[in-house]
């Protein structure tokens, strides 16, 4: 899962008459939630958002250690051209555009929690988006 434009550059990719089909995900607090979903709402365009209410994002270090974030995952298909609307209404509702993931829809097929590399003004290195909580280890 990628927030770069680059992401949905290169390799095979689902596409129709509007463009290439995206997997959008936007993280949220849970006490947030109703209003994402009033601002995706905005928009005039076919969204049917899934919710993930016990995801997770995980976080490494260059160190190795890593933060785990509790978050409500907001899943939907979009198509590429459709990316500037989704954001402008996401954005007007006062929410940070760092909170949304854009990865092309055959990459979020075969993902899965699968590693994501970190820009490079990030003090992460990596992450993982995990949309069900992690078992305790025992």
């Amino acid at each position: 899962m990628s927030v770069w434009p680059a992401a949905l550059q290169g390799g095979p990719a689902l596409s129709g008459t509007e463009g290439a089909l995206v997997s959008v995900s936007i993280e949220v607090d849970a006490r947030s939630l109703e209003s994402l979903l009033e601002a995706l709402a905005e928009v005039q365009l076919p969204i049917n958002p899934e919710i993930f209410h016990e995801a997770s994002i995980v976080s490494q270090r260059s160190d190795g250690s890593e933060s785990v974030e509790d978050v409500t995952l907001v899943e939907f298909p979009a198509y590429a051209p459709w990316l500037d609307h989704i954001r402008e209404a996401v954005a007007s509702y006062g929410f940070e555009l760092s909170r949304i993931h854009v990865t092309g829809m055959l990459e979020e097929i075969h993902l899965d929690g699968a590693v994501e590399a970190c820009p490079p003004h990030s003090p992460f290195v990596c992450r993982r988006v995990l949309k069900h909580k992690m078992a305790p280890a025992l």
